[in-house]
């Protein structure tokens, strides 16, 4: 059974960084994909940063320059770099995997920026 683990949560000042990870478990593939989203609170699940098998990789207008999206394929890990974090940034931030086709998602870790 494919299982998503995320880290690397918390609460920070504005302006600070934060690294999330995410590891997928349970499985021999190489996910073809794997994306962070952020849900802020009372808003929707929105996609922050995405990452191919092959290294391309996407960002919301709001994180670009900001938020740097890595992967290690034979680890099938995604780790996402935030930095210069600002309240808008808060939310329960979940990866997703896409695995043969499937997707799957993680738990979710909460990020808190606030002074």
């Amino acid at each position: 059974q494919v299982q998503l683990v995320e880290s690397g949560g918390g609460l920070v000042q504005p302006g600070g960084s934060l690294r999330l990870s995410c590891v997928v478990f349970g499985t021999i593939f190489r996910a073809t994909a794997m994306c962070w989203y952020r849900q802020g609170p009372g808003k929707q699940r929105a996609l922050v940063a995405d990452v191919t098998d092959g290294g391309t990789t996407n960002y919301a207008d709001s994180v670009k320059d900001r938020f740097t999206i890595s992967r290690d394929g034979a680890l099938n890990t995604a780790n996402l770099q935030m930095n210069s974090l600002r309240p808008e940034d808060t939310g329960v931030y979940y990866c997703e995997a896409i695995v043969r086709g499937d997707k799957y998602w993680g738990q979710g870790t909460q990020v808190t920026v606030s002074s």
